[in-house]
């Protein structure tokens, strides 16, 4: 019985739920929201270790769908993309508030619990504005638009 539930009623058995609905979101997700991030999160990294180890930069950009124009104040292509910003940040502790207490508690970390983190930004520009894309937020769009 492909995608059909039998009658159990009658023997106590209710299915979870009908598979009789609207199926007009087949790609629907129903992740946590921190789940989500994660996997962004994952995908980022990725996609930073691609574009640093690609030999042309353009051509990669260009693979993964990344637009060398956005619409910005002076009209639809106003915005260029001009840079692809990398930084790099090693998380050495944490701070968080105390109870009972104004200052932070504070944990430096032992050398082996340091991490790296290498975040991107693609940078646009126009005449009159400058807008930094982080490019999680870029494949987060792409990942939605793939869901619908």
């Amino acid at each position: 019985m492909p995608h059909d539930l039998a009658d159990l009623s009658g023997l106590g058995y209710q299915p979870p739920h009908s598979h009789n609905h609207s199926h007009e979101d087949a790609f629907h997700t129903h992740m946590h929201p921190a789940d989500e991030a994660g996997d962004v999160q994952v995908l980022a990294t990725q996609f930073v270790d691609g574009f640093v180890q690609a030999g042309d930069k353009t051509a990669y950009l260009r693979l993964a769908g990344v637009p060398f124009e956005r619409p910005g104040a002076e009209g639809p292509t106003a915005l260029k993309l001009v840079d692809v910003e990398l930084k790099t940040e090693w998380q050495v502790g944490t701070a968080s508030p105390s109870f009972g207490s104004p200052e932070l508690s504070y944990l430096p970390y032992p050398g082996q619990m340091v991490t790296e983190r290498t975040n991107m930004a693609l940078i646009y520009v126009s005449k009159r504005e400058k807008v930094s894309l982080d490019v999680r937020d870029f494949l987060k769009s792409k990942l939605e638009d793939y869901s619908k």
